[in-house]
């Protein structure tokens, strides 16, 4: 059946503009990192796509290893694009990243400009794309020169394979380095993607004041946990879960579910119904209370998800007391 986009799509969606740049995403933007690869059902990854562009997400989020396996969630991307969305491609933000291990030899990872060329060259023709609106460069590379690194994204963007760049899970001091040299080549750094939720909150120790005094947007990704800041893990480990599948490919598994975790998780889920909110959207909105957010990214397993998490938007206000007690129950 031909896919008809929702006409009123973009009314209820804000947009935030992406540090100093004339880009506005969404603020709630969707990762395909799990639950888009072969393994998983094609029909369920087109409903959950055609849903959020329905709900007003127009960023789709990539890597060339996204999976499993590798390669496997842009080719699944690729198809569902051809079918429903490329007489839509001026309206979404599409990106991908390189800069994990994806083929084997000395040039499939890390941030050589041998392999970040070679890799957008096979996502763009994975998911069929003449161009990503934004390419990353998904982790520092220490034995790298930043300069060659920096130099193959300037690179990237004069062939016109990129319309802009950003860099992924940089520390505050290389990524104000990263911006220095981008800055210098005449491509600016668009945005930064780093992991950040409540259970790892390592970007407000510099990051997050770097890219606000730099103008550069931040989209963190993860801010839910991967599921553990959800009331999903209250009771256990459910079959069918994350946590009990086994994926592989950086997806969180049942060790990371400790007795400690669950006491805070239900602590924060008490605060979250007393706001109106279950903790998934308390979890979301606590990340976009920050105007140096420009979106924040959530995975899903299935589409009724992209309808609860886009409900973090109807409060995004906390007050001083939630804060006190957000911060008193992580310690």
């Amino acid at each position: 059946m031909t896919y008809l986009p929702n006409p009123n799509r973009y009314k209820s969606m804000p947009y935030r503009r992406c540090g100093k740049s004339g880009l506005m995403l969404p603020a709630v933007s969707l990762g395909l990192w799990h639950n888009f690869g072969a393994i998983d059902v094609l029909q369920n990854a087109r409903n959950i796509l055609r849903l959020a562009f329905d709900s007003g997400i127009t960023h789709f989020d990539l890597a060339n290893n996204y999976g499993p396996p590798p390669g496997s969630a842009e080719e699944t991307f690729g198809a569902i694009f051809k079918d429903d969305f490329k007489s839509h491609r001026d309206e979404l933000i599409i990106s991908s990243k390189a800069g994990w291990g994806m083929w084997d030899g000395p040039y499939g990872d890390w941030g050589s400009k041998k392999y970040l060329v070679a890799s957008l060259d096979q996502s763009l023709k994975r998911m069929g794309l003449d161009y990503v609106d934004i390419f990353y460069h998904h982790r520092p590379d220490p034995e790298t020169p930043l300069e060659e690194t920096m130099g193959a994204l300037d690179l990237i963007v004069r062939q016109g394979k990129a319309l802009y760049v950003g860099i992924s899970s940089y520390s505050a001091t290389e990524t104000e380095a990263a911006i220095a040299v981008l800055k210098q080549l005449g491509t600016p750094c668009l945005i930064h993607q780093p992991k950040y939720s409540m259970f790892d909150r390592w970007v407000e120790g510099g990051l997050l004041n770097v890219l606000g005094e730099k103008g550069v947007g931040c989209i963190p990704f993860s801010p839910l946990a991967q599921g553990l800041l959800t009331n999903k893990y209250l009771k256990g480990i459910p079959e069918g879960s994350r946590a009990a599948s086994h994926r592989g490919n950086g997806a969180i598994e049942e060790d990371a579910i400790t007795d400690d975790k669950i006491a805070k998780v239900g602590k924060l889920n008490e605060l979250a119904i007393k706001r109106g909110q279950d903790l998934a959207q308390m979890a979301l909105s606590w990340i976009l209370k920050d105007d140096r957010i420009t979106s924040v990214l959530i995975g899903v397993s299935k589409p009724e998800q992209v309808t609860d998490s886009i409900k973090c938007l109807e409060n995004l206000s906390f007050s001083d007391d939630e804060l006190n007690a957000i911060n008193s129950i992580l310690g």
